[in-house]
């Protein structure tokens, strides 16, 4: 008597997982730090800070750091699948800490205003810049 053959194992999903189903990422966005994330990350970067000082040379100059992040400063990746999705104009904007996107009940879209988009760069030397990209370079090239 023979074994049935066994069923293939299907393999584990490396790599960023969709927030609401668990399956491969497609896409992804940008949202604030919650309060606890942000208290976490603090303390973390104090962390750092400390382990670096406590290293230093001795007989060198103290390590100087910068001001501690503000919640402005830190964001996070939210990651979903394509079935779960935001629009890409959404995507492209960083979401409120309270975004529950993807939530099912809001999609395409989410329960925040997102922050608005910075203003583009007035650089001048960009201005010298031509406006065609090489072949290629496009989905229209």
């Amino acid at each position: 008597m023979t074994n049935p053959p066994e069923p293939v194992l299907v393999p584990p999903v490396t790599g960023p997982s969709c927030r609401l189903c668990g399956v491969r990422a497609a896409v992804h966005w940008q949202r604030r730090l919650t309060d606890g994330e942000f208290a976490a990350h603090l303390e973390f970067e104090q962390q750092r800070r400390d382990r670096i000082t406590l290293l230093a040379d001795p007989d060198g100059s103290a390590p100087v750091f910068g001001p501690m992040p503000a919640p402005g400063d830190c964001t996070t990746p939210v990651f979903a699948c394509a079935s779960h999705a935001i629009t890409l104009d959404a995507a492209a904007l960083i979401h409120a800490k309270s975004c529950t996107a993807p939530d099912a009940g809001d999609l395409p879209g989410c329960d925040c205003t997102p922050e608005p988009a910075p203003e583009p760069d007035s650089d001048p030397h960009l201005t010298d810049l031509p406006d065609v990209l090489p072949p290629g370079w496009s989905a229209r090239g």
